[in-house]
């Protein structure tokens, strides 16, 4: 498992903050890809025969997985740039010498 989140470019979490910094990308990235099929489905033309609003709910549904899925598989990256941003500007804690080690 490790291994496949390293081939993604996304690494393991490390700590609970990170953990929850993930979950938080990768939703956004939903969030963007539902808003982005919408718009696509709303600028398909008109109405078909058997289109109706149980139809067009079911087609939502369906719209909100298929984002959902692309998110978690990370397909257009956005929530992998929106952890390397963070972690850039996280201060970097100063590594321990061996004087704070009592050596």
């Amino acid at each position: 498992m490790q291994i496949n989140a390293i081939s993604k470019g996304v690494q393991p979490a490390a700590s609970p903050e990170k953990a929850q910094l993930e979950k938080v990308a990768k939703q956004f990235e939903a969030i963007f890809l539902r808003q982005m099929i919408g718009t696509m489905r709303q600028s398909g033309g008109g109405e078909g025969i058997f289109d109706s609003s149980a139809t067009e709910q079911f087609r939502d549904m369906s719209d909100a997985r298929t984002a959902d899925a692309m998110a978690e598989k990370g397909s257009l990256g956005i929530a992998e740039m929106l952890l390397r941003q963070y972690e850039a500007r996280q201060p970097v804690a100063p590594a321990a010498t061996a004087q704070d080690k009592g050596e």
